[in-house]
């Protein structure tokens, strides 16, 4: 597709997802208004999230989006629009928001005080310029630079999830943000049609849809069945009950919680996280409990099992959290006892199928029962279904429809679901992360130019220093392995004194390999011999990449596998 230009006069928006497009996580997208192709207006940020590690990056604690075109704007930024408290749209803020020049974020209250509470980690940055969207704010608009913002409530597992309705000079757009239809929320006011078809009947240009559930057939559930079925669990449970979910399911701890003082049992909260999000929550009333309700672990394990609910992380197996250490026996006050009935009340991120996996052999060997939600349905999605999509499409009737948050076939989807409910293909925008859309007063289209959209990693206390050459080396040296070798070189006629020392981690056993390290202490005088002689100049970082080049292919030729080989050069 050629990219068109506008004309001299005329303005456009544009609009560049950074992070949150073919993949889940990382959401940041971006407004940016335009004028006569060269004056530069505001820029308006939408959510600021992290994306967790995966298979291909190694000993990564995070992975956020890259700023680059932002802080070479940052001048030009009048403000973040937060839409709900997950990490995925949150996580990146204490990374990025100092570069950004500390713009002002705008949210709901819960968010607000979920974004507060993690910024105490990290003490050394300024103070965050937070400006509530009020408790009431149906059809309050806030002006936002040259664009107007309206708020509205729609549902996800979460609550204060914020819709967006954002007027433009050149048109009208919907964000829906996470949602999903649900008429009976638990611990949320259930979302109203009204709000919707009110906003929309100011007429759309573009709706920015969520697409995470677009695979999906059908309706997502209310967590109206989820209550009743975790009643069902309660009822037969004789023992502890032990339930782990998402940290940020404030909706599912609240049920869990109310089951347990219907049936009498006291609770444990159990995991850093979750009693972080659950003391923000039941501050600003989104947590209703019971005084006698909380007790601690030590106080659990003096009353009878049938008495007792610990609510938990784990859910995904992650190795230290708490329902990992229960099932490992590391944890300091509970052990799996027979009779304990497990509660995985949340379902399995794609990724973390062997380690659930692992978790559920673990927790059934030491002799607990287990319920997921492939069992009955113990957990809803935070996202709309087919049927939802097709609804929310039908009732904004949009010009222009923007699949967003979801992998590609999962945008795909979205945008088959928009053509069935009338809007033209060629109406139907799917672009890649970083790539720019722009609308103007007549048309929204794609076009090919591209801003930096790659993986910035966090890892520790660095942010973006490691990058594809690290990567590639933790790739192989956890696939591979490292061997090393050390060899005491006589300076004076460039020959290894003595027999190499070989350190090998990860390829061979040594003590199991005697005639290969032979033959690598005989390559490897071999090799500096050649090319350190007394009549060479003695160019050691020379030397050394002959070693590593020669060593490694002389182990590949003899096991098919390709080691990080590290010379070490000793002279005397």
């Amino acid at each position: 597709m050629p990219v068109k230009k506008i004309k001299k006069g005329e303005e456009e928006i544009r609009i560049c997802s950074l992070g949150g497009l073919e993949e889940i996580g990382r959401n940041l997208m971006f407004l940016e208004h335009i004028k006569d192709n060269q004056e530069k207006g505001d820029i308006l940020i939408i959510d600021a999230g992290l994306k967790f590690p995966e298979e291909d990056t190694p000993g990564i604690d995070y992975i956020i989006p890259n700023i680059e075109y932002l802080t070479n704007n940052k001048e030009r930024i009048k403000g973040i629009i937060i839409t709900h408290g997950h990490y995925d749209h949150i996580g990146a803020i204490p990374y990025i928001i100092e570069k950004l020049g500390n713009p002002p974020i705008f949210t709901s209250p819960l968010t607000s005080a979920i974004i507060k509470k993690r910024q105490e980690e990290f003490p050394h940055l300024p103070k965050l310029n937070i400006n509530l969207f009020y408790q009431n704010y149906q059809g309050k608009k806030t002006k936002i630079g040259i664009f107007e913002v309206t708020p509205f409530h729609i549902n996800h597992n979460i609550p204060d999830n914020l819709g967006l309705f954002i007027k433009t000079p050149l048109g009208n757009i919907i964000h829906s943000g996470d949602f999903k239809f649900d008429f009976q929320p638990v611990g949320d006011k259930p979302f109203d049609p009204r709000e919707i078809i009110s906003l929309s009947a100011k007429g759309i240009k573009l709706l920015l849809a969520d697409s995470t559930g677009a695979e999906n057939p059908g309706h997502s559930i209310s967590e109206k069945i989820i209550y009743e079925n975790l009643e069902k669990v309660f009822e037969k449970a004789k023992g502890r009950i032990i339930a782990a979910t998402f940290a940020s399911l404030i909706s599912r701890i609240q049920q869990l919680i109310w089951l347990s003082e219907k049936f009498s049992r006291y609770v444990v909260i159990d995991g850093f996280s979750m009693k972080t999000n659950m003391e923000v929550a039941r501050q600003l009333g989104y947590l209703s409990i019971k005084k006698r309700t909380l007790i601690s672990p030590k106080e659990a394990n003096s009353l009878p099992p049938e008495k007792v609910t610990i609510i938990c992380t784990g859910s995904q197996g992650e190795d230290q959290a708490v329902l990992m250490r229960i099932a490992n026996k590391e944890h300091r006050y509970f052990q799996i006892q027979p009779g304990d009935l497990v509660i995985l009340s949340s379902s399995v991120v794609p990724g973390n199928e062997r380690s659930v996996q692992y978790l559920k052999d673990s927790l059934a060997r030491q002799g607990a029962d287990i319920f997921h939600y492939k069992m009955m349905d113990i957990h809803a999605s935070g996202h709309a279904y087919q049927e939802d999509l097709k609804l929310f499409i039908s009732m904004i009737k949009p010009k222009y429809f923007l699949p967003i948050h979801g992998h590609f076939s999962m945008l795909k989807m979205a945008g088959n679901l928009a053509k069935e409910m009338g809007i033209p293909q060629e109406r139907i925008i799917l672009p890649t992360n970083g790539q720019i859309v722009k609308m103007t007063k007549k048309e929204v289209f794609l076009t090919k130019e591209f801003l930096p959209a790659n993986y910035v990693l966090v890892d520790g206390l660095g942010v973006g220093d490691v990058g594809e050459i690290v990567l590639r080396d933790r790739e192989i040296l956890a696939k591979d392995g490292i061997f090393v070798i050390i060899a005491v070189i006589n300076s004076q006629i460039g020959k290894v004194k003595g027999s190499p020392d070989i350190i090998s981690r990860g390829f061979v056993y040594l003590r199991e390999s005697k005639e290969l390290l032979a033959e690598v202490r005989k390559l490897t005088k071999e090799i500096v011999a050649k090319t350190a002689s007394r009549e060479r100049t003695k160019n050691w970082a020379y030397v050394k990449a002959n070693l590593r080049d020669k060593i490694g292919e002389f182990l590949y030729q003899k096991t098919q596998r390709r080691p990080m080989v590290l010379p070490v050069i000793i002279e005397v």
